[in-house]
């Protein structure tokens, strides 16, 4: 790779925020770990029943302090209340951290009256051997409100089913193990991801933990703090604030013993290899700097492939806000959002979905570019992209949302294909094949060999599209050959994200010199060891109009009612979160 190449390779470099609360003295966060040292071993002994307590207190404080939380989220994003908006940061917020919470206490319940968590159906192995987990619908609620939609997971391949089910919930079936200190460096994009991670290094893997906020949102900290009090109370979590300096502290510190990251393959090579001339040495030298255990979710160029088929004004028009809302959701600041829309170029639709989502993009309102470096990051793409569209308010302060289309698929050197924009930003390329079955098998091969990361993608297919064997033996095809740690089906990948029942995290196996998406899964609540990849479908078409949509115009009430449903469910709570729903 060349050195200018090199420069647009990964995810986005991106500037230190602006700090709204002082960084951790290096003696505090001595002091904190110190604390944790002290009892670690108290917390691998900890009876279930106590656990299961702490978390129910957890999730109690955590419905507490929701409102409180959204409206500082609301504020530190430029939204305004009674949005849709602010129905998103409900959604990714506070509703996915205590949906999490709760499947972590029904899991808790099940490890102690069954000895692991009871999967909500059968697993199954498929034709090639490879095993299979249901997990979504996880419970009865769940086939009400996410009708329609199915959520497993794939294990590695020769992962039997005797040995999925001897190894899950592996820390539970230990008669004595060790405590262990990990440190979550928290990611600044959504208030969930740091907490969410806490929760696995806790519950899942059974470390105490300190976690660091992100500078970009670290005003969320005083909210999880107390959310988290009773298990701050009992030694068993700290909470610290800073940046790169103190995050360098941190991952260096000897009480430290594993790290967990959400974040950039930059900030992953800083951590395992240093910074400079000496940190390229370092990595080029396959030379580390730290060499304990490490897990870590680093961003994805997100593709969403595209199937022919007989498509209606309707689906067209459904479709395209499907793929804008990916963008738009969080002003694009997602390792989610959808990065390139691959499409048949033959296909006679191509171009009528393009306006479908440009179209899309001028009916979003802007939004304001909160993360540091937005304006340089779209400022790169335009320079490699004159031509693109933008639609909103452009000029100093404004990032609009931007689509780059009918790219070269054969230029490896596609800043669209090698590069996470982390802005507001999409790109389109077509794919030139004889038939919608060789079609569908290039866009595997393409976005397998051509696109950065392993993250995420999506796949939509028109059911008329499935009436063909040939073509739905495709479509099952590229489901298992895609190699992303979430392949979601008609909808978006990055759904996957706040279910909880689900896994979360890169395709396995990138090695430490080219760690792409990263390494490990969170939010596995079934506590499965060894999870491939999630497989998460949903109908073509959905009705009620989805919360995630950005035109839903009662996203904020369906988000708020749905955290607090999450938090207590209960058939009291239904009705009103139905309705609200119906109303979106």
């Amino acid at each position: 790779m060349t050195e200018a190449a090199a420069e647009v390779h990964g995810s986005a470099a991106i500037p230190e925020a602006h700090h709204r609360i002082e960084p951790t003295a290096k003696s505090q966060i001595d002091e904190a770990l110190a604390i944790l040292e002290d009892h670690k071993q108290d917390w691998v002994a900890l009876d279930i029943d106590e656990r299961i307590d702490l978390l129910e207190q957890v999730r109690a404080g955590m419905a507490k302090v929701s409102e409180g939380l959204v409206h500082a989220t609301v504020q530190a994003m430029g939204m305004e209340l009674g949005t849709a908006e602010e129905g998103e940061v409900w959604l990714a917020g506070p509703s996915a951290l205590i949906r999490n919470l709760t499947f972590l206490i029904d899991s808790l319940r099940d490890i102690r009256d069954y000895g692991a968590p009871q999967l909500p159906a059968p697993a199954h192995t498929r034709p090639d051997g490879q095993v299979v987990a249901p997990v979504l619908p996880a419970n009865g609620w769940d086939k009400v409100l996410f009708q329609g939609f199915s959520g497993e997971i794939w294990m590695e391949p020769g992962v039997t089913l005797d040995e999925m089910r001897q190894s899950q919930a592996a820390f539970y079936r230990n008669p004595s193990p060790k405590g262990h200190v990990a440190l979550v460096l928290g990611a600044g994009n959504h208030t969930s991801i740091g907490p969410m991670d806490a929760l696995q290094k806790l519950f899942v893997e059974g470390q105490v933990t300190l976690l660091k906020m992100n500078p970009v949102n670290e005003y969320a900290g005083p909210f999880i703090d107390e959310a988290f009090a009773p298990l701050r109370e009992r030694g068993f979590f700290r909470l610290v604030y800073g940046g790169a300096e103190e995050g360098d502290y941190l991952c260096q510190h000897d009480l430290v013993e594993e790290i967990h990251v959400t974040g950039s393959d930059k900030t992953h090579d800083a951590i395992v290899f240093g910074v400079g001339e000496e940190g390229q040495r370092r990595k080029a030298a396959g030379e580390r700097r730290n060499d304990k255990r490490l897990t870590c979710e680093l961003g994805n160029v997100s593709p969403a492939i595209i199937g022919p088929g007989p498509w209606s004004d309707k689906d067209l028009d459904f479709q395209g806000v499907n793929i804008a809302s990916t963008v738009v959701n969080n002003a694009g600041y997602n390792c989610s959002a959808t990065r390139v829309v691959v499409q048949h170029e033959q296909w006679d639709q191509r171009e009528a979905l393009l306006a479908s989502l440009q179209n899309a993009f001028r009916k979003a309102d802007d939004r304001k570019p909160y993360y540091p470096g937005s304006e340089d990051r779209q400022k790169t793409f335009l320079e490699h992209h004159p031509d693109a569209d933008q639609f909103g308010t452009k000029g100093p302060g404004h990032v609009p949302w931007t689509l780059i289309h009918h790219l070269d698929p054969n230029d490896a050197d596609e800043i669209c294909f090698n590069m996470e924009s982390w802005c507001a930003q999409t790109s389109e390329v077509a794919l030139r094949a004889a038939s919608v079955v060789d079609y569908i098998d290039e866009a595997v091969k393409f976005c397998n060999e051509r696109l950065w990361g392993t993250l995420n993608c999506t796949i939509t297919v028109h059911p008329k599209s499935l009436k063909d064997p040939a073509i739905a033996e495709a479509v099952e095809r590229a489901i298992a050959n895609l190699r992303y740690g979430t392949v979601a089906v008609n909808h978006w990948g990055g759904l996957n994200f706040a279910l909880a029942s689900t896994t979360w995290g890169a395709f396995p196996g990138h090695p430490v010199d080219d760690i792409r998406s990263g390494r490990g899964t969170v939010h596995n609540t079934f506590m499965l060891e060894k999870p491939q990849k999630t497989v998460l479908r949903g109908p073509f078409r959905v009705w009620p109009r989805p919360a995630w949509f950005f035109d839903n115009k009662n996203a904020a009430e369906i988000g708020r009612k749905m955290t607090y449903f999450n938090a207590d469910p209960s058939l009291m709570r239904l009705p009103g979160l139905l309705w609200a729903s119906l109303r979106g």
